[in-house]
């Protein structure tokens, strides 16, 4: 049995009142490793340690010493990367195809990204005019904000840790990370490459733990903690920022989403049934970016249901390590348990279930895992929970449209607005369409591609600001104006 940790001003401590939880291995259904609970007063000794790391060599660092700091835990993770691999993939069940190319190359890049945009960004500076006619000189410092709380989800646990990690520590600060207690263990390997290559103490600290009533909760509401930076539900998120209201501590936020796919009748047939697979079956579903509403236009409906419901039934299901693997399981027996009550409510509402809608029958160890099936519907009424709300799991439902007018509303009709996916050839629709959803990023002709120097985040109740490039800096940072009177 594993034992993990917290990891507290560079060290790997139990929990201060002994508590400890399970982790899962998804695959099998079986708990592998025993977890160490967070208590209120190791949230408090993991802040504590984070703002003695300001005060001390970490906030003496010129950016250029931080830098080379981060080049190396970059170098590091992809000098373990199978170790990462292997507990990514044991937390999340995710197929090694998947996590070898997206989430631990994703994960040690997130550090060298952001080490070179901080010793590049520029500041303002401005010349103005004084009644004496001296002049004065006003220019910008960007200085960190202090201690940051990092909350992060299961679905890329890795991934999405560093992208808020690498920014925080690029920038001067200081991080208590809590990743999700479903999948802790690249989170506390992590601690041992900090200690590896040299951060200083209490630069990196992660306490384990649930959210209310727990670990979350203890640590957003810690007066020490200066800014809270969180991805996840978005009602997890309004519980958030109503401790963050305490103390005005800023906030940033990526939170869920109800995508919608686009595919008009010009567009590429089979890069669009390739794009919309992935969108909505990979990484079984448990994408914030994942796309849960197709829409396609009227001529080639038909045509396009039954393409993807062909590519769905392909999909193999499998263990991670298994090399033709093309999707594992959920996360945990909750979060199926709650996938599965939506397979319910689209066969009690009337949904024609293209493909799936169940879960299928795996043998021997993996009898007790948590699948699922892939799974497709159509027939629904657009006001249907089932296309309103996040479900967060392998599926989607498919509806056909006639005009771009009729598409945009439908695509808008959401209390969310993180992404869109949009399929064609006509370079002025293109422009013309993805310019009116209402989202954070619209991808056309693709899925997933990311610039790690855009600006990334969503709308409506999708999240509060933008992750990305200097755009990360705005968050990470406070900018001081300096005047000089010369």
């Amino acid at each position: 049995m594993i034992e993990m940790k917290n990891f507290i001003d560079g060290e790997f401590v139990g929990s201060g009142s002994g508590t400890t939880f399970e982790n899962f291995d998804p695959t099998v259904g079986r708990v592998y490793a025993q977890v160490h609970e967070a208590s209120r007063d190791d949230v408090d000794r993991a802040v504590k340690a984070a703002q003695a790391a300001m005060r001390g060599p970490w906030g003496r660092m010129s950016i250029a010493e931080r830098s080379e700091l981060l080049l190396k835990v970059a170098d590091r993770v992809n000098e373990r990367f199978d170790e990462f691999l292997q507990a990514e993939c044991r937390d999340t069940g995710k197929p090694y195809s998947l996590a070898s190319h997206i989430d631990i190359p994703r994960g040690a890049a997130n550090f060298k990204v952001f080490a070179d945009i901080i010793r590049n960004v520029p500041t303002e500076a401005f010349r103005m005019e004084t009644p004496d006619g001296a002049g004065a000189l006003n220019y910008g410092v960007r200085v960190p904000k202090g201690v940051i709380a990092v909350i992060c989800p299961w679905n890329l646990p890795l991934l999405l840790m560093t992208w808020k990690v690498g920014p925080a520590l690029a920038c001067g600060n200081t991080v208590v990370v809590k990743p999700s207690e479903e999948t802790p263990a690249t989170a506390t390997l992590l601690g041992e490459v900090m200690n590896e290559v040299g951060v200083p103490p209490g630069v990196y600290n992660v306490v384990n733990g649930r959210g209310g009533d727990s670990t979350g909760e203890f640590l957003t509401q810690h007066p020490g903690v200066d800014a809270i930076t969180f991805t996840g539900e978005t009602i997890t998120g309004t519980a958030i920022m109503q401790s963050a209201a305490v103390g005005i501590r800023d906030v940033s936020f990526e939170l869920g989403g109800k995508n919608a796919g686009v595919v008009f009748a010009d567009a590429d047939f089979d890069q669009a049934v390739d794009g919309i697979q992935r969108a909505v079956f990979a990484n079984c579903g448990q994408v914030c970016l994942g796309t849960e509403r197709v829409y396609v236009e009227r001529p080639i409906f038909e045509r396009f249901v039954d393409a993807l419901k062909t590519r769905a039934e392909g999909l193999k299901i499998g263990p991670p390590d298994a090399t033709d693997t093309g999707m594992g399981p959920m996360v945990s027996s909750q979060q199926r348990n709650k996938v599965l009550s939506y397979y319910d409510l689209a066969r009690s509402l009337g949904a024609d279930i293209v493909t799936g809608g169940g879960v299928p029958e795996m043998g021997g160890d993996y009898a007790n895992g948590f699948w699922i099936e892939p799974t497709i519907w159509t027939g629904l009424a657009e006001d249907s929970p089932v296309i309103k709300e996040e479900i967060f799991g392998p599926c989607c439902h498919i509806a056909p449209f006639d005009d771009e007018d009729e598409v945009i509303a439908q695509a808008n009709a959401t209390d969310y607005g993180l992404c869109t996916t949009i399929w064609t050839q006509d370079s002025a629709r293109t422009h013309r369409v993805a310019a009116q959803i209402d989202v954070g990023i619209s991808w056309v002709n693709c899925w997933f591609l990311r610039d790690l120097r855009t600006s990334f985040g969503g709308a409506k109740q999708s999240g509060i600001g933008r992750e990305g490039g200097v755009h990360s800096l705005e968050f990470y940072t406070e900018l001081r104006n300096v005047c000089v009177k010369l």
